[in-house]
């Protein structure tokens, strides 16, 4: 019942995002939009079958996908040897997003680059807590918003707190939705934002339900604290907060 809710839930996500994420193409606020939760629709609910439905009272929010990592596999924080190795899931086709960028390839589950944020996140919890099913039977890890969003000469990754708008805003109340369900699919007893960006939208959606929300630094390469004394500042940051 649960998983079937899931698949629901994230079914009706990918459909209402997709007329938002092109709006924002054509109003010239971003140039190129994937939707993951489109192209790799098929990995994304084998994901949710394999981690939704073994008891987790804690969801794990990120913000939205990265280009080496969800972008590729339609899961959250993915990385090629998580996906494979720890979560068992392979031999998925994915398929190419509407409108495909030649700067900003999808190569699938055999991407060949390791999203660092991902090996990072799902590591400590490898190492917390051992294999998927007890991660899963303790934490679930979403996304706040499925789309990866692209701009400039080099289709950098833009985050959606970086976009302005009306329709910006209405891409992040449907997903602020989202993350309601999917707490309420849980019966979520937490929810820890990866990063301020996160942790601040799981304050807003969830000030009036009776629901605990902490904050973790975000584990990407790119954020001097992750790297901190070798990433040991981090691994305790976020342990500290884990169930």
């Amino acid at each position: 019942m649960v998983i079937e809710e899931l698949i629901e839930a994230a079914a009706n996500l990918r459909d209402d995002v997709e007329p938002l994420g092109r709006k924002l193409v054509e109003e010239g606020r971003i140039d190129v939009c994937y939707n993951p939760l489109n192209y790799a629709w098929d990995v994304h609910e084998e994901y949710l079958r394999r981690m939704g439905g073994l008891g987790a009272k804690t969801v794990v929010l990120g913000m939205n996908p990265g280009p080496h990592g969800m972008g590729q596999m339609g899961i959250p924080f993915a990385a090629t040897s998580v996906v494979r190795d720890l979560l068992d899931i392979s031999g998925i086709p994915v398929n190419q997003p509407n409108t495909p960028d030649k700067r900003r390839p999808v190569i699938g589950l055999d991407y060949h680059k390791e999203e660092v944020s991902g090996t990072r996140l799902w590591g400590l919890l490898n190492e917390q807590y051992g294999d998927a099913d007890s991660i899963a039977s303790r934490v679930f890890l979403v996304n706040h918003c499925p789309l990866m969003l692209f701009s400039g000469p080099r289709a950098s990754n833009i985050t959606p707190d970086k976009i302005g708008g009306s329709t910006a805003k209405a891409l992040l109340e449907r997903c602020d939705r989202h993350l309601s369900q999917v707490v309420d699919i849980l019966g979520a007893e937490r929810v820890i934002g990866v990063g301020k960006f996160a942790e601040s939208r799981a304050r807003d959606v969830l000030e009036e339900q009776s629901v605990e929300v902490a904050g973790c630094w975000h584990p990407s390469p790119a954020s001097p604290l992750a790297n901190r004394n070798g990433g040991r500042d981090w691994r305790e940051n976020v342990s500290s907060v884990l169930p």
